[in-house]
């Protein structure tokens, strides 16, 4: 306010010197009283333009004041005891307007995408949540009580729409903490994936980069307090470290990708912007109760299952992580385990039939999750939902992810059984987890309970009251990033683990271990010299 007073009084003293020095000299000129009365007549226009000069800066200095105070009102809703100082204080999230080719065109064609992604048009439906489920089997599992068919990449469309819904939404970049972009990455990469050159898949990326650095939101940061979704595993969108110099597109690897964070359904960990969020599961509640509810029913239902996987075999795995034919051979000799086989295609009856899924989890106690085509998997959090602990083999599957949803201390929520273990020294999971004793699990059980909210994505027509889903556990997580970044640390997503989690059970030799050629001449070879 000092500011706008004194330049509003500069250009007054300015000008009224302006004029004195005027008006002297046509004094000296006219000489004596007929001079006077010229000089008086001449004056008279810089004296009008004084006082209009002053009116301005005057409506300047009114226009500046006034306007700082509007850009004090925000799009914030503090109903319901809200504390009475700023219950948004830093947690202002602006969302970018962007126009509908980035996003709402990118669906638009939804039944372009079916040759290879499946019925997209019924995936998009519902604010991304897919087509309602009806489950005649024990009508639990319906949309009334907040289940659909949802993709696991439907998170574009989902995490968008949830967005509309927070609660601390600003109209004005200055103040927002953070500036969400709600632009449809996954969706963009299902279109052009297929038969398409690698300048055509980046192009609405780099469109969209052009679009953003143009805004003066961009240049606030240079876009490191900017995020988006982009629902699919980090390796789709980073092209340049892929094997297949033909897989996806290079969002990370752009400059402006790389100032953001992006939040994926897989990090590739390689130090960079993309955190991993959960999958999308099938369960999508509309109210605190509805959680409340769902948790209670979880807790006391009966377990008839030692353990389940559910998923195909994946042969071409890298072999690193390659476990899973292990398992599927250790599941089907026991018959302490459930297993719902699975083919690749979508048409697959049992693994897309979330009613047949949901059920088994929620009758195991122990669900397995091996790698596949990726360390990551959906069904993870699906089992966790149905209270089924995780049992892990490799640490990137979660351990190394999930940084923001998953607690740190990995045990207390899951079981880790190394691939090695598995592979090479032929550990028996089922030994491995009969060994684990029944209070045990019982707390294990109550923690992923607890973890059931983290995992979840609320209907995005509603709004959860007081628990937080997995949106506002990663929006919290953006906006500790961006206040990192401002005090001048360095971020980045590379989860802060050295080491695997210690392996607390006994490993035990599995009789069920999958046979190679090899080994079935080498064990001939020992039994003929200890016959001999």
């Amino acid at each position: 306010m000092q500011l706008s007073v004194g330049v509003a009084n500069f250009i007054a003293q300015l000008l009224s010197k302006s004029a004195a020095k005027g008006g002297g000299a046509q004094w000296r000129r006219a000489g004596g009283a007929k001079g006077a009365e010229k000089a008086a007549a001449n004056a008279l226009p810089p004296l009008q333009l004084l006082a209009i000069l002053a009116v301005i800066a005057w409506t300047l200095f009114l226009y500046v004041q006034f306007s700082v105070l509007s850009a004090a009102v925000e799009v914030v809703d503090v109903s319901d005891g809200a504390d009475s100082a700023d219950p948004c204080r830093g947690r202002y999230v602006y969302v970018h307007d962007l126009p509908p080719r980035f996003n709402a065109d990118i669906i638009r064609d939804c039944r372009k995408y079916e040759d290879h992604w499946g019925d997209m048009c019924g995936v998009i439906s519902n604010a991304g949540l897919g087509r309602p489920l009806v489950d005649r089997a024990d009508g639990v599992i319906t949309s009334e009580a907040g289940w659909y068919g949802t993709h696991q990449f439907a998170l574009d469309a989902i995490f968008h729409n949830r967005m509309k819904q927070y609660k601390c939404l600003t109209n004005h970049s200055a103040m927002a903490n953070a500036v969400f972009v709600p632009f449809y990455a996954g969706f963009d990469f299902a279109r052009y994936h297929w038969g398409y050159d690698n300048a055509t898949r980046d192009a609405t990326f780099v469109d969209l980069a052009q679009w953003l650095m143009a805004r003066p939101q961009w240049r606030q940061m240079w876009g490191r307090d900017h995020f988006l979704v982009a629902g699919r595993t980090g390796c789709d969108f980073r092209r340049s470290n892929n094997v297949d110099p033909d897989w996806g597109n290079d969002l990370l690897a752009m400059p402006a990708g790389r100032n953001m964070s992006v939040l994926v359904l897989e990090s590739t960990l390689l130090h960079g912007s993309d955190y991993s969020v959960p999958y999308p599961t099938y369960f999508h509640p509309r109210s605190d109760a509805d959680v409340l509810r769902w948790q209670d029913q979880v807790r006391g239902q009966r377990r008839a299952w030692l353990m389940a996987f559910v998923g195909a075999p994946r042969p071409d795995t890298p072999v690193n992580i390659r476990v899973r034919d292990h398992v599927i051979a250790q599941c089907k000799a026991s018959s302490a385990c459930a297993m719902l086989g699975c083919a690749r295609s979508p048409g697959s009856p049992q693994c897309h039939a979330p009613g047949d899924i949901m059920r088994l989890f929620q009758k195991t106690s122990f669900c397995l999750q091996p790698p596949g085509d990726s360390c990551t998997r959906r069904s993870v959090f699906d089992s966790m939902v149905a209270v089924c602990i995780p049992v892990f083999f490799h640490t990137a599957t979660a351990y190394k992810q999930y940084r923001w949803h998953l607690p740190e201390d990995h045990l207390n929520y899951s079981v880790y059984i190394p691939v090695a273990d598995v592979r090479l020294r032929n550990v028996s999971i089922e030994a491995v987890l009969r060994a684990i004793p029944p209070a045990t699990v019982e707390r294990m059980r109550e923690e992923v309970i607890k973890l059931i909210p983290r995992v979840l994505y609320a209907d995005p027509r509603s709004r959860l009251e007081t628990i937080k889903d997995a949106v506002d556990i990663a929006v919290e997580g953006v906006l500790d990033t961006v206040a990192r970044i401002k005090k001048g640390e360095y971020v980045d997503s590379g989860r802060p683990v050295s080491e695997d989690p210690p392996y607390l059970y006994a490993s035990t030799e599995s009789r069920f271990r999958p046979k190679s050629v090899v080994s079935r001449i080498m064990t001939r070879l020992k039994q003929w010299i200890e016959g001999s």
